[in-house]
């Protein structure tokens, strides 16, 4: 006998005005597997398979492959993880928009061009087919913008320190009135949406990323008030800044990304003024170990990069590689660790990761939910971190000599 608020799957196909070809495609590339199974075969799908099917439909209709489809939504099989999902959704489409609206400029220009002066002009074509081609960049921006927010929202929900992390390097920060700051690599400007209400007067923000998708992001978060904050898109071995442009450099987990961190830290030290400072996190070796050692239990072949970015700088690398550069450097620990209770939120943050897990995850995934929920067995999992700040003041005569 059927379940209330089953359907077959040719209902749930008319439901949502597909085939149920169709139906059957996603079933077999395992991107929409029905709720149930009957003795006899039958498929049966239920509200909760809406869902998903639109997320399925709206990425391929932003030109995303099967592929990729299953990569970015392969987490959001739980109902934990729909709210963000459908935010991340949000921001594509507004990506997705802009990036129309510079095509439809490019094409009113280019018709503009011809009709005064009766010829083609090549770069304004070139142009065009450059936007016509984003849309790896959409799928990179989805990714980051969604690994980011699973890192963060792990730390938020299960942190121990009733400080949070964004407020305590808010607070090391040491900000006052009239101050001209540089972020290097924002990210998604938590660490300015957390504390705007501590901003002093006349303080000017510039928020730089390398990713231009990320910067448009943050361009459009309320409270980021233009009187206050600049947004800028570069690479950070290479900031666009006269000398002395600054009172203070933040550079918050992103350090141990850069190929050539001694390029970074001479343009730090060049763009702030003498005597400024510069305030860079980071972690060390035992951060997070226990999520590395949980995934090597289920398959030894995995690596989380996040293990390793702290041989690039980290607590135990980075004052070796900061003291050529500044006069005083210090590393201040944030004292904390996380009791995690729920296996969705982890597992999240697992598939976050910049290392090989989808490779060994993705097709086991509902093997590796059975293999966390065992491993936890309903208590709490205890998880250490090893996170902190250099604390570093540049030598007052470094731009005069």
């Amino acid at each position: 006998m059927r379940k209330k608020g089953y359907y077959s799957s040719g209902e749930f196909a008319k439901m949502a005005h597909i085939s149920v070809r169709t139906v059957r495609y996603y079933d077999k590339q395992n991107l929409l597997k029905p709720s149930c199974v009957s003795e006899s075969g039958m498929r049966f799908y239920t509200d909760q398979d809406f869902v998903r099917l639109q997320q399925i439909l709206l990425l391929k209709y932003l030109g995303f492959s099967l592929r990729d489809i299953r990569e970015l939504t392969i987490r959001d099989m739980d109902d934990h993880f729909l709210a963000n999902s459908l935010k991340l959704q949000k921001k594509l489409i507004q990506d997705k928009v802009e990036q129309l609206q510079l095509v439809e400029q490019a094409i009113g220009n280019m018709a503009q061009t011809i009709q005064r002066d009766q010829k083609i002009d090549w770069s304004d074509m070139l142009e065009l087919i450059h936007l016509t081609s984003m849309e790896s960049s959409l799928k990179g921006q989805y990714q980051n913008s969604s690994n980011i927010s699973a890192r963060i929202r792990l730390h938020r929900l299960y942190s121990k320190n009733p400080q949070g992390w964004f407020p305590w390097v808010f607070e090391k920060c040491g900000l006052h009135e009239n101050m001209r700051v540089l972020e290097i690599g924002c990210g998604d400007a938590s660490l300015w949406l957390e504390n705007l209400d501590r901003l002093p007067s006349g303080i000017r923000i510039v928020l730089s990323d390398i990713s231009d998708g990320m910067i448009r992001e943050v361009r459009r978060e309320e409270g980021l008030s233009p009187e206050i904050f600049d947004f800028k898109t570069f690479d950070c071995s290479e900031i666009p800044y006269e000398e002395d442009a600054f009172d203070l450099v933040i550079a918050n987990h992103m350090l141990f990304y850069c190929p050539d961190i001694s390029a970074v830290l001479t343009q730090v030290c060049r763009v702030l003024r003498p005597g400024g400072r510069f305030i860079c996190s980071t972690y060390g070796a035992l951060h997070m170990k226990e999520i590395s050692d949980l995934v090597r239990q289920f398959d030894e072949r995995i690596v989380l990069s996040a293990e390793q970015l702290y041989k690039n700088f980290g607590k135990e690398t980075g004052y070796d590689q900061l003291i050529p550069f500044f006069e005083e450097v210090s590393w201040q620990l944030y004292e904390d660790s996380l009791e995690v209770d729920s296996k969705e939120p982890l597992i999240e943050y697992i598939l976050s990761c910049h290392g090989n897990q989808n490779q060994y995850i993705l097709d086991r995934y509902a093997k590796f939910q059975l293999f966390v929920d065992q491993m936890m067995k309903d208590k709490l999992f205890h998880i250490t971190k090893e996170a902190g700040v250099f604390l570093c003041k540049l030598h007052k005569n470094i731009n005069s000599t």
